[in-house]
C-alpha cells in the first residue's frame, strides 16, 4: 500500500470560525518545537534574576525564613548550585537521547515524535537550565560591602534559587519515574493509540455530516484549471472551510487529488479547480497552497492513517525474527481493534463538501474502511502468519468487528478473515 493510500477515511470538518481555528493552530505550532519551552524558561529566569534583587529592600522584611549568610556564602551557594545544575542538565539531556535511540531502534523511528512532544523532559530541561541562569544572573547582585545601608546579598533572590533547588529536586524525580515508564512498550502503545483514538473522535462530526451529503457535484464542471505542488514533502493538513469559502467566492468546484498523508513531488497535480470564468486573474496555486499544508515531515494533525502507520510498525518489528515479540504484537492488535470499532459501524463518509446553500464546492479524495483495514491487518498477517498468536488475533478481531459493522464493511471484513487465514495456512504448509 503506498503512502496515499494509508491517508486516513476521515476528512476535516468545516469550522464554523477560522480566524479561532487559525489562531489556535499557530499557538499550538509556536509551541511544538522541542526547545520553545525551556528557552522560555531561561528567559524568565533571566529577567527574575534582574529584578527580584531590586525587590530586595522593600519586601525582604516581610517574608519569613530568608537567607542569612554574608557575601562570600551567597556567592559559595549560587556558584554551587549553577555548576550542580548544569552537570544535572547534561546527565538529563544525555538520559533523553539514550531513550530516543532505544525507541527508534526498538520500536520505530516514527514515536521519536510522541517522546519530543511530551511535557515532562521539556520542563525538566526548562527548570534545570533556568535555575543555572537565576544563580548566574544573580550573583552580578551580591556586593561585598553593604549598598546605602541595606543588605549586600539580596536574601529574597538567593531564597528563590534554593527554592529552585528544591523544585528541580522534585522534577528530577519525576522525570526518571516518566522516563522509566515511557520506555515501555505497553506505555508507547497506549499513548499512538489514545491520540489517534482522540483524532478519530474529533473527525466524528465530519463523518456524521458528510454522510448525509448527495454523491453528486451540483456544481458544473466546465473548464478546468490543474494546481501543481509548489514544493514536495507530505499533505498533513487541509482546510476544508478555507476551500469552500475560496471555491463559493469564485463561483468554483475545488476537487482535491490526494489524501491526507500522501508525499507530495514539487510541481505534481495537486488539485484541479472547475468551473468559473476568472482563472488568468486569480493565482489559484498560491491561493489554495495557502490553505493546505505539505511538510517535510508526516504529523497526526489530521492524518489518522500515521497513527496507524506507527502501530504496524511496531507490531512489524516485534514480527522480525532478530526481535520475535509476538505478545507485542498482540497488544498493537489490540489497540487496532479498538479504533477500527470506531470505525467499522460507520458508513464511509462522503468525499463530497457543501457550502452555505447546499451547492458542493470542494471534493476530498479519501479512502475508505476498506484501505484503512488493509493497512490495519495486511502487514501484520503477512509477518505474523507462522505465529502461533498472531493470526489466531486477527481473526477474533475481524469476527468481533463483523458482528457490528455496517454491512458494506462486513463484507470487507470477511474478505479480509480469508486472506489472514489463506496466509495462516501457507505459512503452516510451509
Amino acid at each position: 500500500m503506498t503512502a496515499s493510500q494509508e491517508s486516513g477515511v476521515a476528512a476535516p470538518a468545516p469550522t464554523p470560525n477560522k480566524t479561532s481555528q487559525g489562531v489556535k493552530r499557530l499557538f499550538r505550532r509556536a509551541f511544538e518545537p522541542f526547545w520553545v519551552i525551556p528557552a522560555m524558561w531561561c528567559i524568565g529566569a533571566l529577567i527574575a534574576g534582574v529584578l527580584v534583587p531590586s525587590l530586595d529592600s522593600t519586601l525582604s522584611q516581610y517574608v519569613p525564613l530568608l537567607f542569612q549568610a554574608g557575601p562570600e556564602g551567597a556567592r559559595t551557594f549560587l556558584s554551587s548550585i549553577a555548576g550542580a545544575m548544569i552537570s544535572v542538565t547534561g546527565l538529563v539531556f544525555s538520559i533523553t537521547i539514550v531513550v530516543l535511540q532505544l525507541a527508534s531502534s526498538q520500536f520505530s523511528p516514527r514515536v521519536l515524535r510522541t517522546f519530543l512532544d511530551e511535557r515532562v523532559p521539556q520542563f525538566t530541561l526548562g527548570i534545570f537550565t533556568a535555575s543555572y541562569v537565576y544563580a548566574l544572573t544573580l550573583m552580578r547582585s551580591v556586593a561585598g560591602t553593604p549598598v546605602d545601608g541595606a543588605s549586600s546579598v539580596p536574601q529574597i533572590g538567593v531564597t528563590i534559587s534554593f527554592l529552585l533547588v528544591l523544585l528541580s529536586v522534585g522534577i528530577f524525580l519525576a522525570f526518571i519515574h516518566h522516563i522509566t515508564q515511557a520506555i515501555s512498550v505497553d506505555t508507547i502503545i497506549q499513548t499512538v493509540g489514545k491520540e489517534t483514538g482522540l483524532l478519530l473522535k474529533r473527525s466524528a462530526k465530519a463523518r456524521e455530516e458528510s454522510s448525509t451529503l448527495t454523491n453528486g457535484i451540483e456544481e458544473q464542471r466546465g473548464a478546468a484549471h490543474t494546481v501543481v505542488s509548489p514544493t514536495g514533502g507530505y499533505l498533513n493538513y487541509v482546510d476544508a472551510h478555507g476551500l469552500i469559502s475560496l471555491a463559493e467566492k469564485h463561483v468554483v468546484h475545488i476537487e482535491l487529488l490526494h489524501p491526507l498523508g500522501t508525499y507530495l513531488v514539487e510541481n505534481e497535480p495537486m488539485a484541479i479547480v472547475h468551473g468559473g470564468t476568472d482563472h488568468p486573474s486569480v493565482d489559484w496555486g498560491k491561493k489554495i497552497s495557502q490553505e493546505m499544508e505539505v511538510g517535510w515531515r508526516r504529523t497526526m494533525e489530521q492524518d489518522i492513517s500515521f497513527g496507524l502507520r506507527q502501530l504496524v510498525d511496531i507490531a512489524d518489528k516485534a514480527l522480525s525474527p532478530g526481535v520475535n515479540d509476538p505478545t507485542t504484537a498482540i497488544q498493537v492488535i489490540d489497540q487496532l481493534h479498538t479504533l477500527l470499532a470506531d470505525l467499522a459501524p460507520r458508513v464511509d463518509p462522503s468525499p463530497a463538501r457543501t457550502d452555505s446553500q447546499g451547492t458542493t464546492r470542494l471534493t476530498m479524495a479519501k479512502w475508505g474502511f476498506g484501505d484503512v483495514l488493509d493497512l490495519c491487518v495486511d502487514e501484520i498477517a503477512h509477518w505474523g502468519a507462522s505465529s502461533i498468536q498472531v493470526p489466531r488475533r486477527l481473526d477474533l478481531m475481524l469476527e468481533q468487528l463483523s458482528a457490528t459493522a455496517s454491512p458494506k464493511h462486513r463484507e470487507a471484513l470477511e474478505e479480509k478473515r480469508f486472506q489472514v487465514a489463506q496466509k495462516a495456512n501457507s505459512a503452516q504448509s510451509a
